[in-house]
């Protein structure tokens, strides 16, 4: 049976196709890879409007010739992998505008998947105005970036070294890491290398205990009795070598550090406008700069092994004139943390004029999914963020912390179980980090007694409600 063909309108009657209007005709689009590249512009920018360049150096440098001959302003990229870090850098020192796009934002329409299709298509939406930079600190503070990244790499080798020391001595039946606290300690050092130089007696090796170690000397001189076994040892005594060079590379890395710190000096800043609204900790204003300002007391640490030690800064003051305000007294923000929060951020949080913003970025805010009018999810997006990842191991700490942010964690835990508890007290400490920044206003516990005084009414006011409901009455007592 002969199916029936609609009838074609007439082109007086067709609808136009929708087109967006151009805001930026000098946008270029470029595609990357690892050893090539696809780079679109405007049709009527050059012809041909699609080249491909290779990867090399002298090629990039081509491909800004082109792009200058074409009279391109801007040029979208997309963030892979770490390909676009030599482009970018090439690109700036010639002199263009470079958005760095995340990919997430750049769901192509269903079909074809080539080079010269995604850089049109990046050209296309970044002359439309629909792409969103990425963040990006300064020049200098990416330099910062990178050596503290490369620290935080070998921290982690360090830390792969004791596990591997770990397990030689436990296939010799050693067990002197589950006695000791800490293996890459004092005490612990001591005794792997005693054991490395040939010493066998335990008595012996048990008389190297700090007396600060809980353990008593019976208790190591047991632990230490073991299988001597030279394929063993042999994997002990380059573990403790590597561990060793790690940590002569931590050194040097500090040492670098600190070079950069007094290679760019801190600059004194006035405080913003767009971090005093709702910030969910403020405090009182200081009228003192940051260099004068008393630094407030923390409590006291056990000292981590992978502390930033400085030569010769005092890090903490550092900190506190670079970011205006001491956030070193912030519970759960270490010197570590904000050391850390320094090298990916910087100083100046202008790319975030609000504070939602800033915790949207950071993938630390509920991002809910409506259909047909109902949340069917409102979950976190599940990223893998080194800002966030920095708040939520300091919202780790307070689970047993005796202050307004660790009974705020522990009452997240009780309502909603620990990852949520751990989320809400990073989102927390994220709100409070925007606002002293920001403000420059120095951190006040004072502040959350009000909050604190809240919930303890409205929990006073659940028991008596629970209490009548059962046919009782609470009368208050004073409690000795």
């Amino acid at each position: 049976m002969a199916t029936r063909k609609a009838a074609r309108r007439p082109a007086a009657e067709r609808v136009p196709a929708l087109e967006l209007p151009v805001l930026e005709p000098a946008a270029a689009g470029i595609d990357l890879g690892a050893t090539e590249l696809c780079a679109a512009v405007a049709p009527e920018r050059g012809s041909p409007s699609i080249r491909t360049f290779g990867t090399f150096t002298a090629e990039l440098q081509e491909l800004a010739a082109w792009l200058r001959q074409c009279e391109i302003r801007t040029v979208a990229i997309e963030a892979t992998g770490v390909f676009w870090v030599p482009v970018l850098q090439i690109l700036e020192t010639a002199g263009f505008e470079v958005c760095l796009v995340n990919p997430r934002h750049l769901q192509n329409v269903r079909g074809r998947k080539t080079d010269v299709v995604d850089a049109q298509w990046l050209q296309h939406l970044h002359a439309v105005g629909l792409l969103q930079p990425s963040f990006r600190p300064p020049e200098a503070i990416c330099a910062l970036r990178t050596l503290w990244r490369q620290r935080e790499h070998l921290v982690r080798a360090a830390a792969e070294q004791i596990q591997l020391m770990q397990k030689s001595l436990t296939q010799m039946n050693l067990h002197l890491h589950h006695v000791l606290a800490d293996l890459a300690g004092k005490t612990g050092l001591q005794i792997v290398d005693a054991i490395l130089r040939g010493d066998r007696d335990p008595q012996t090796l048990a008389r190297l205990r700090d007396p600060r170690v809980q353990s008593d000397e019976a208790t190591l001189a047991a632990a230490l009795t073991g299988d001597w076994r030279p394929e063993h040892l042999f994997t002990l005594r380059q573990a403790r070598q590597t561990f060793q060079h790690y940590q002569d590379l931590l050194q040097a890395c500090d040492a670098e550090l600190e070079a950069w710190l007094q290679s760019h000096p801190s600059v004194p800043r006035a405080p913003s406008a767009g971090g005093a609204g709702g910030a969910g900790g403020a405090a009182t204003a200081d009228a003192l700069p940051p260099s004068a300002r008393p630094l407030a007391p923390k409590a006291a640490r056990k000292t981590s092994r992978n502390a930033v030690a400085l030569p010769t800064l005092d890090l903490r003051q550092e900190l506190a004139q670079r970011f205006g305000v001491d956030l070193v007294a912030v519970p759960a923000l270490g010197l570590t943390s904000v050391a850390a929060l320094y090298a990916e951020l910087g100083s100046d949080l202008k790319a975030f004029p609000r504070l939602k913003q800033f915790t949207s970025w950071l993938a630390l805010c509920p991002d809910p999914r409506k259909t047909g009018g109902k949340v069917v999810a409102s979950h976190t997006r599940n990223v893998q963020h080194r800002v966030a990842r920095i708040f939520r191991q300091a919202a780790q700490t307070l689970a047993r912390s005796d202050c307004h942010l660790g009974r705020f964690y522990r009452r997240i835990r009780g309502k909603l179980g620990g990852p949520q508890a751990v989320t809400a007290a990073a989102h927390k400490l994220a709100r409070i980090f925007y606002h002293l920044v920001t403000t420059q206003e120095a951190y006040d516990e004072s502040v959350f007694q009000r909050e604190d005084a809240q919930y303890q009414a409205r929990r006073l006011a659940a028991v008596h409600r629970q209490a009548k409901s059962l046919g009782y009455s609470l009368t208050p007592c004073e409690v000795s």
